[in-house]
């Protein structure tokens, strides 16, 4: 018996072990990277005290710098993504600067980079290893699905469905776009690839005249600041084609092909999504008009593109 569980517990730690202590956000997902840490001296470390009110607009500041001090302290490395997802009240608590989820509230929010995030005095519990493999196991297992003609963008856990968010999606026409300096086909386009880079303090411009904008009319009329939520750039068939996975500050245009290209989320929902995809984030858009359950046809959509056959991801 005392050699089985020796085995159990030398594979364990044979499949968490950390080679290199790089920054995983730069590298593809691999939950083999963990090392077991000794309990002792993790738990001197285990809660962060935040001293200050910590602001959305301060917040990733904060949070790098929580990262970069605690990241020699423990055997793993720790990312921003990893101590979230251990600290998961702080999503629902960004999700909360939600614009029209404040308006519910009677709380009209112009800035929404002033709202406090991180109260002075909560805590922050860093993983111990055994957690941080398991959260890294996770993550590589996790997929990003979007499915256009549906409007949906669902996560997927190990082939099991967690979360699923109404988006906008790209228009069918063709526009001439000062960015690329070109008429571009603004359809949202299909195929497989990964979450390559997070655009954590967005700058907002027009792409159709170039200018830049700071101000946002909302679905009610009222005027507000830009949010800072993070955009999520994405990489489908090897090819960069600016293709954002972003907030809209027009929940109204949910459910619509309106975008210029890029796949549009909800406030709330555009930081959940971000949670869930570190870079390195397995991704596929497709476009298929029948849906199912149990595998009978449940739904047939309607054909926003009018694609062929051949087209059809």
């Amino acid at each position: 018996m005392k050699i089985i569980l020796l085995i159990i517990i030398s594979v364990f730690i044979t499949s968490c072990q950390f080679e290199n202590k790089g920054d995983i956000g730069a590298l593809p997902i691999d939950s083999t990277n963990v090392l077991l840490a000794d309990k002792k001296e993790l738990k001197k470390i285990e809660q962060i005290k935040v001293l200050k009110n910590i602001k959305v607009g301060s917040y990733f500041q904060f949070m790098d710098s929580v990262v970069s001090k605690y990241d020699t302290l423990v055997p793993y490395s720790l990312t921003e993504h990893l101590l979230v997802r251990n600290n998961p009240w702080i999503i629902d608590t960004l999700a909360h600067t939600d614009y029209y989820r404040m308006m519910a509230r009677d709380s009209f929010v112009y800035d929404q980079k002033q709202m406090i995030v991180l109260p002075k005095g909560s805590k922050l519990i860093v993983p111990d290893s055994l957690v941080a493999c398991k959260i890294l196991e996770e993550f590589a297992t996790t997929e990003i699905d979007v499915n256009i003609p549906e409007y949906k963008l669902r996560i997927y856990q190990d082939s099991v469905l967690l979360e699923t968010f109404p988006v906008r999606v790209g228009q069918y026409r063709e526009r001439y776009l000062k960015f690329g300096d070109r008429v571009t086909d603004l359809r949202t386009k299909t195929g497989k690839g990964t979450i390559v880079r997070h655009a954590k303090h967005p700058d907002f411009y027009n792409p159709v005249n170039g200018k830049r904008f700071y101000i946002t009319r909302r679905d009610d009329g009222k005027t507000t600041m830009m949010p800072q939520i993070p955009w999520i750039e994405t990489e489908i068939n090897n090819i960069r084609n600016g293709q954002m996975i972003h907030p809209t500050t027009n929940p109204k245009t949910l459910g619509k092909a309106y975008s210029n290209g890029c796949i549009g989320l909800g406030e709330g929902d555009a930081w959940r999504v971000y949670y869930y995809a570190p870079l390195g984030t397995k991704l596929r858009i497709r476009y298929d008009l029948e849906t199912y359950d149990e595998g009978m046809v449940i739904s047939v959509l309607r054909d926003v593109y009018h694609l062929t056959d051949d087209e059809k991801d």
